[in-house]
């Protein structure tokens, strides 16, 4: 079983930035990818932005490529989202989820609590 923590959320004027983390416990040596996940408007969660564990090779849903940036830091089993020029849509609850099997989406099946990121226009 891998464990996510999420932490880095909290208020920031539109325009600003935040650094949200995810340190993964637990079963670590099966992740195969992390990602981030936020609600959107017709879905429970939204896929963000994802990585391959090993290579560090990161994938965007298009509406997020530029703004938000994936990295990891497998040393400390913790993946990060860099999030500029935030703008008040993008106010939601984050969450970290990991992958033992592949890259696909659909085969995210851990998750954290989630951490809230609010943006005040």
């Amino acid at each position: 079983q891998v464990l996510l923590t999420e932490s880095g959320g909290g208020l920031v004027q539109a325009g600003g930035s935040l650094r949200l983390s995810c340190a993964a416990s637990g079963r670590t040596f099966s992740i195969v990818a992390m990602g981030w996940f936020r609600p959107a408007p017709g879905k429970e969660r939204e896929f963000v932005v994802g990585i391959r564990w090993s290579s560090g090779y990161s994938y965007y849903a298009d509406s997020m490529k530029g703004r938000f940036t994936i990295s990891r830091d497998n040393a400390q089993n913790t993946v990060y989202l860099q999030m500029n020029s935030l703008k008040p849509e993008d106010t939601a609850v984050y969450y970290c989820a990991a992958s033992t099997t592949s890259l696909r989406v659909a085969d995210f099946g851990a998750w954290g609590q989630g951490t809230q990121v609010t943006v005040a226009s």
